[in-house]
């Protein structure tokens, strides 16, 4: 059983990655009953936590059946930082994950994110702070370097164990590379390598499939997987990689299924955010719910174009009425 802190988070934990606008609690519940072991929010920053931003604020709201969960915060400002924890603990999350990843140029361009990997003793000092000023467990996410020419994960990682972080998360990108290119998991292998680590360390970076996820596993020794773009409209990639774990055949799922839990979302999305963002929001998801099924470009360009639920909903029946009993929804019946 894999444990950060205390906090027992399964034997092999998939995790749902943190992203902006996309993890929020709709999609987290969507994610859940399929398979995810641990849960983080979409990362918060520390300056909008302690001036106490309504947006802030609900982006730490969770419920108690999406526990164990993390909140995730980012920032540059060390003061910052530790007034916004007092905030953090206020509402009880089992973890805090500290974002030293973000790769996007607003948050790393100050100095946050994975823009702190230019200056891993400033990032050290400020996250041993954080540590000594909760009694939460502390976990980090981050990259396996800046650039290039500056990859130091393997001893970053021994330096964030030693002052008491609890569990590692690692991206398998640099900053610079952004989402570009393949993710390197070689050293995040090496991370798992290092004798001295003893803290969990989970791989992110490019895992799309089950197959991929098993394979990572047994190739890199990681305690635990990340997924995230690969989740974008696809909560069943988790119970994919458990059933491919278990050696159990994959299940089919069928396009009455794919069209339900698509517009249970949409629909808790709206309630979540308002009809507005929640349909803008819902568009990126579109792709990863109805991927690879044959003649859908006449449900696709209604679903990114249409603006109101109204119009909407008649789309996703439309959807069933057309496929019929298709089995997997990729062959018309």
């Amino acid at each position: 059983m894999v444990k950060i802190g205390d906090v027992e988070i399964g034997d092999f934990p998939l995790v749902l990655s943190p992203m902006d606008d996309v993890t929020d609690m709709p999609f987290r519940r969507i994610c859940k009953p399929f398979g995810v072991d641990y849960l983080i929010t979409e990362f918060i920053a520390a300056d909008g936590i302690i001036r106490e931003a309504e947006k802030s604020f609900k982006k730490m709201k969770f419920t108690e059946e999406e526990q164990p969960i993390a909140v995730q915060i980012f920032g540059h400002d060390e003061d910052s930082l530790l007034k916004s924890l007092e905030f953090v603990e206020s509402v009880n999350p089992d973890i805090i994950d500290i974002n030293w990843g973000c790769p996007v140029k607003k948050v790393a361009g100050r100095g946050a994110g994975s823009g702190i990997l230019k200056d891993v003793p400033k990032m050290i000092k400020i996250t041993e702070r954080i540590v000594k000023s909760t009694k939460l467990p502390v976990t980090v996410k981050t990259r396996i370097g800046y650039d290039e020419t500056n990859k130091p994960i393997v001893e970053v990682a021994e330096m964030l164990q030693d002052i008491g972080v609890k569990a590692l998360s690692i991206h398998g990108r640099t900053k610079t590379q952004m989402y570009k290119g393949v993710a390197d998991w070689t050293l995040i292998g090496k991370v798992k390598e290092n004798q001295r680590m003893h803290i969990p360390v989970f791989g992110n970076g490019d895992i799309v499939s089950a197959d991929m996820a098993v394979e990572y596993k047994e190739r890199y020794h990681v305690d635990g997987i990340l997924i995230g773009r690969g989740s974008i409209g696809n909560p069943w990639i988790f119970e994919q990689i458990k059933r491919k774990l278990a050696e159990q055949d994959e299940r089919v799922i069928t396009i009455g299924e794919r069209v339900d839990v698509c517009k249970k979302h949409l629909l808790s999305a709206i309630d979540w955010k308002g009809e507005r963002q929640a349909i803008m929001e819902m568009r990126k998801h579109y792709g990863g719910y109805f991927k690879g099924i044959v003649d859908f470009k006449q449900f696709r360009i209604p679903l990114v174009s249409y603006s109101t639920l109204e119009e909407l909903l008649p789309i996703f029946d439309a959807i069933v009425n057309y496929y019929g009993d298709s089995p997997d929804g990729y062959s018309k019946c």
